[in-house]
């Protein structure tokens, strides 16, 4: 499947020079929504995978399907001031200043295997802080999966470190 003949690009969101890749059209065709949730869990089968961590927002939408083909439990990682238990948070740096995200304390216990799910590679950034979240609980990041990396933007050097897997790039 041409999944990229699924992606709507929006010239000069969220600013100007920006070509935004909007999931959304993807998401609502059907055939389409469930080629990718496949292909991504087929990725993950032979990992033993114990929960699938999806950081805010798109990462919910792709990883609780994929957490539930694959027999895992889902994860959310949130902005701050979002989960209702207590929380450990890490603060990063982006391109024009800094962002936190926050996991709940109890969410990984020492040794579970975790796969990080998420629409979109760029910088890294979140991916990166939501890696230190994880093994910080003692958790075992074993596979990080985008559906799609801007390959120009080097998050992938970012995340060298890791079993990465992409379906598209651009």
């Amino acid at each position: 499947m041409d999944i990229k003949s699924k992606i709507r690009e929006v010239q000069d969101f969220p600013h100007e020079g920006i070509n935004f890749k909007d999931i959304t059209t993807l998401l609502k065709d059907p055939e389409a929504f469930r080629f990718v949730i496949d292909a991504i869990a087929e990725q993950l089968y032979d990992l033993k995978v114990d929960l699938v961590v999806g950081p805010e927002a798109r990462g919910f939408i792709m990883g609780a399907p994929i957490a539930y083909k694959i027999g895992a439990g889902f994860i959310p990682i949130r902005k701050p001031g979002k989960l209702p238990a207590e929380t450990l948070s890490y603060e990063y740096e982006l391109e024009y200043g800094s962002d936190r995200i926050e996991i709940h304390k109890d969410a990984v216990k020492k040794g579970q295997r975790v796969a990080i799910i998420d629409d979109l590679l760029a910088t890294g950034g979140t991916v990166l802080a939501t890696t230190k979240l994880i093994e910080s609980l003692g958790g075992e990041v074993v596979s990080i999966n985008f559906l799609m990396i801007l390959s120009f933007l080097e998050g992938r050097d970012v995340l060298k470190d890791y079993n990465l897997q992409t379906l598209i790039e651009y």
